[in-house]
């Protein structure tokens, strides 16, 4: 019976994606989206590469040269293919609002691979080789955070050239995406299953890497 139930539950959670009110909104795009672009930009924030723009003229002029970590080229390189990294997110139907998306696997599909590991089967309707596979939901949310990053390219230049003393996620979903009545989710922050076997990891694995992306705005 339990492990029935355990399996509606999950088969319920992959129905709902299909209905327009469980598909990412503009909110949660725009978050994920300042968060897997502030953490590619994170990386390289303290090179100290620097770029030599320009051909030598016959006059013996030198060419420019230019501190990679306030370049163009740096923006460039983290902009780009930045929402595939969406598809890394999964769906964790236990939390709530915009927390449902984080990396790692989430505590329901963990419990039934568990089960499976132990020889009882269960029953998804789709192979067991596809269960990682991203959901509905999340390849949504990778098509909107395309459509959106071009739509506001020139904002996120913007901010990247002018405005990095500004959190990145309040200087583009604030200022210039949102209007005030859909900020609720960026209020949103994970602190951990509470009560939970296991919490303190999924604090450190999950939740306070999600954290120091959501909550890091200076470069």
């Amino acid at each position: 019976m339990n492990i029935f139930l355990l399996a509606s539950l999950w088969i319920c959670s992959f129905a709902l994606a299909d209905e327009d009110e469980r598909l990412p909104n503009k909110c949660e795009v725009c978050k994920f989206l300042t968060v897997e672009l502030q953490a590619a930009l994170e990386k390289t924030g303290r090179s100290k590469e620097v770029l030599e723009l320009g051909e030598v003229l016959d006059t013996g002029k030198r060419r420019r040269k230019i501190k990679y970590n306030t370049s163009e080229t740096r923006l460039t390189e983290a902009v780009d293919n930045i929402c595939e990294g969406i598809l890394q997110y999964n769906v964790h139907a236990e939390r709530p609002g915009s927390l449902r998306y984080a990396k790692g696997t989430s505590q329901t599909m963990t419990t039934l691979k568990n089960l499976v590991g132990k020889g009882v089967k269960v029953e998804l309707g789709l192979p067991y080789e596809l269960w990682d596979e991203p959901s509905v939901e999340v390849s949504d949310m990778k098509k909107q955070c395309e459509t959106m990053l071009e739509q506001y390219e020139e904002v996120v230049e913007d901010w990247y050239f002018h405005h990095q003393d500004q959190r990145l996620e309040r200087f583009l979903c604030e200022t210039h995406v949102l209007k005030t009545a859909e900020q609720e989710c960026l209020k949103e922050v994970w602190k951990g299953d509470m009560g939970t076997k296991g919490s303190a990891e999924d604090t450190t694995s999950n939740g306070v890497e999600e954290a120091k992306a959501h909550d890091a705005g200076e470069l």
